[in-house]
């Protein structure tokens, strides 16, 4: 019973990264084409808060639940669809965590401009293009992560 609750645990977190950062690229890049700092800086707050609540937590269960997992079925972290797995999951934190420095800085700007009635800085377009560019890897490592989970193919080089 407490290995199913743990991968059903695994499971919902693996889908709630994918999910959450889905929708967060999803909303944050309509509001940026619509142009509005107003839509913008609303959007932003709540994308914000979302990665914070949602993405956040399923980063520090993904670990914890993997690793208790792993080790209870008899898998070493070093066989090599779970080492791949670790090092994408790695990858994808490093994407993911000055993509949500830029959300914030972006969200502030879209709020300022919004205070003093005025268009978007040239800076928020800078970071809303870094912002982009980073969430392709992060978002195909994630990807790739699952596929590993599903296929757990043996990788030559690993195992």
């Amino acid at each position: 019973m407490l290995y199913f609750l743990v991968k059903m645990a695994h499971i919902i977190g693996a889908a709630v990264l994918l999910g959450t950062g889905a929708g967060i690229a999803f909303f944050m890049l309509v509001a940026h084409l619509r142009g509005d700092p107003r839509e913008i800086a609303g959007v932003a707050r709540t994308v914000v808060l979302a990665d914070f609540l949602f993405t956040a937590s399923a980063v520090i269960l993904q670990p914890i639940t993997g690793t208790w997992l792993a080790w209870s079925s008899g898998y070493s972290l070093g066989d090599g669809w779970i080492a791949a797995s670790i090092a994408l999951y790695l990858v994808t934190g490093a994407f993911w965590l000055p993509v949500v420095w830029m959300q914030m800085q972006m969200r502030d700007l879209a709020v300022a401009a919004v205070a003093s009635n005025s268009e978007l800085p040239a800076r928020y377009h800078q970071l809303f293009r870094w912002w982009f560019a980073f969430g392709y890897p992060a978002f195909a490592a994630v990807l790739i992560i699952f596929w590993l989970m599903i296929a757990r193919p043996a990788i030559p080089y690993w195992d």
